[in-house]
């Protein structure tokens, strides 16, 4: 166990380095273009990188480490030795298994918890000081903010927090009860309660029957059930948040009837699935890399990385199948794992018992 998770630590450290290099090669002159300082270089981009790509690449660890400390053991003998002692191929893994417990915990831990706070910094520095661009600005958004009741802004401005081209209809047993117009809206961001909107030059039509009541102003207060948030979506919005936030932000949307939650979902399911990954990628690992061949290590290695890098590669291809072909979110997060606990059982069945 300590072989496991120090070898672990030390790829992590090994790795991120020299991404961290890398990254600074090829971002050094957009951080001069825009005069990143370098104290938000170094807190606000750097100290949220390394652990957002350490979380997102660690079953690529997981498999480094087991094969890199099996192999070598392997090696030395030392796996025949403790068969021939008539120690199981079975109890042989469980400490490579209770290691790979706590790695899944810290894993699913830093990705539900820690790691989406330090995302908000990070895509705020990309923004400013990366990619010079934010979404700020939404057009023709409409939504469900309430059971019947359907908004609708033609363009809303997230910077001053304010719409224009308003409109808010309510339904009752599916006739129109109520029809508001506005002018402008905008958010209060002082008000000690949420949903807090002002409509100015505003419209209300009361449909009553066959009659309808008419009220004109020049400005109203009013509570509607939608906030800034739900209506600019950015790219990796979903990483911000902390899994029980994506659980509510998703149902949310759904009660809404908002068509842009897959992604949401995805993500809420992929966090769960990736932490499980180790159990998968450590008995594949060690299935691998503990029979004793000519040739090293090296070719371990190779397998490992062809292995993590095409898990990677799967979670990102059955991401798209969810968001673009309709693959329902849950089942494409837990694809890679379903494929590779076919390969693990295979592996394992194969093992020097």
């Amino acid at each position: 166990m300590r072989k496991f998770i120090g070898t672990y630590i030390y790829s992590i450290i090994l790795i991120i380095s020299i991404s961290i290099v890398f990254d600074v090669n090829e971002n050094l002159s957009k951080f001069a273009q825009y005069h990143a300082p370098l104290k938000a270089i170094v807190f606000d981009y750097y100290f949220n990188f390394v652990p957002y790509f350490a979380n997102l690449f660690s079953p690529l660890f997981v498999f480094i480490s087991v094969i890199f400390f099996t192999s070598k053991m392997a090696g030395n003998s030392e796996i025949i030795a403790i068969l021939a002692s008539g120690v199981s191929f079975k109890r042989l893994m469980r400490p490579y298994m209770v290691s790979a417990a706590i790695i899944t915990c810290a894993t699913f831990y830093l990705g539900a918890y820690v790691i989406p706070k330090g995302n908000v910094t990070r895509q705020n520095f990309e923004d400013l000081y990366k990619n010079n661009k934010k979404q700020t600005a939404a057009e023709n958004v409409m939504l469900q903010v309430d059971k019947g009741v359907i908004a609708y802004i033609q363009f809303y401005d997230n910077n001053s927090k304010s719409g224009q081209g308003f409109s808010l209809d309510k339904f009752e047993n599916k006739k129109l009860v109520s029809h508001m117009t506005a002018s402008n809206i905008q958010y209060d961001t002082i008000s000690e309660s949420k949903y807090h909107w002002r409509a100015t030059n505003y419209t209300i039509r009361q449909l009553r029957g066959m009659r309808e009541h008419i009220t004109h102003g020049a400005q109203i207060d009013t509570l509607i059930q939608m906030e800034p948030l739900d209506l600019v979506f950015s790219k990796g919005q979903q990483e911000t948040f902390t899994s029980p936030e994506l659980k509510t932000y998703i149902a949310k949307q759904i009660g809404r009837g908002s068509g842009n939650v897959v992604q949401y979902q995805v993500e809420y399911h992929k966090r769960i699935a990736m932490s499980f990954a180790s159990f998968i990628l450590t008995t594949i690992g060690i299935s691998l890399s503990s029979r004793k061949r000519k040739g090293g290590m090296g070719m371990y290695l190779g397998i490992g990385l062809a292995l993590s890098f095409g898990y990677i590669l799967m979670q990102t291809i059955s991401s798209t199948f969810a968001i673009n072909a309709n693959t329902p979110p849950m089942l494409a997060a837990w694809i890679p794992n379903i494929i590779f606990a076919v390969v693990a059982y295979f592996c394992y069945r194969k093992a020097p018992n």
